[in-house]
């Protein structure tokens, strides 16, 4: 880990000094994202109600800028040049992304999957599409219990994929699969998801500083 992502990690633990239980998950979470886009991977997401927005939320910070510039690169930016001014123009709009993939949504492909086969297998399922080996899956649950969340990360396990839990303070059956789990300090529901909030807005930022 540069010293800069660093820097933001001690930064949410002086903010949030009842998350210090959690750095070393942290940093480990870290880690493993790290190491899969610079490979090529991507993160899969999901989660339910709140964690579920907590999914998306993520992704809109990963696949665009966040806190810093994220150009594209130069060969892309030449290439563009070739179609005309317009297109070299929109290379310097575009923004760096990390992939990343909520599960959450895909509206169609979910209540097709759900009227026709079973509903907490919705999340296996895209798994099962867009997951490969040395891809991460983020699983939020508040419970740690969530059997959507649950299959998904098993059948993650299967594929090769590192698992991410974050969840309450409580051990669970989605900690017992994940690599690893930021197991938040709390076992109230809403306050398990304002802990998971700059949880993932800190690894956010450490990714595009690491990254970018």
């Amino acid at each position: 880990m540069k010293s800069e992502a660093k820097m933001i990690l001690d930064e949410l633990l002086e903010r949030y000094p009842a998350l210090e239980c959690c750095e070393a998950a942290i940093v480990k979470a870290f880690e493993f994202m790290a190491e899969s886009y610079r490979n090529g991977g991507k993160l899969l997401l999901c989660g339910n109600g709140g964690s579920c927005a907590d999914a998306d939320h993520i992704v809109g910070e990963l696949m665009k800028c966040f806190r810093k510039k994220r150009p594209i690169s130069a060969a892309e930016k030449e290439g563009l040049k070739a179609f005309g001014p317009e297109a070299e123009a929109m290379a310097e709009k575009l923004e760096g992304a990390l992939p990343a993939i909520s599960l959450c949504g895909h509206n169609a492909l979910s209540t097709a999957f759900i009227n026709d086969k079973d509903p907490f297998l919705v999340y296996a399922q895209q798994v099962e599409g867009y997951g490969v080996a040395g891809d991460v899956l983020m699983a939020t649950s508040t419970s740690g219990n969530a059997r959507n969340c649950l299959y998904a990360a098993q059948l993650a396990k299967v594929k090769g994929m590192k698992v991410i839990a974050m969840t309450g303070s409580r051990d669970s059956k989605l900690s017992a699969v994940a690599d690893v789990t930021i197991q938040v300090p709390s076992t109230e529901t809403f306050m398990i998801q304002e802990y998971h909030l700059p949880v993932y807005h800190a690894l956010c930022a450490m990714l595009e500083q690491e990254l970018f």
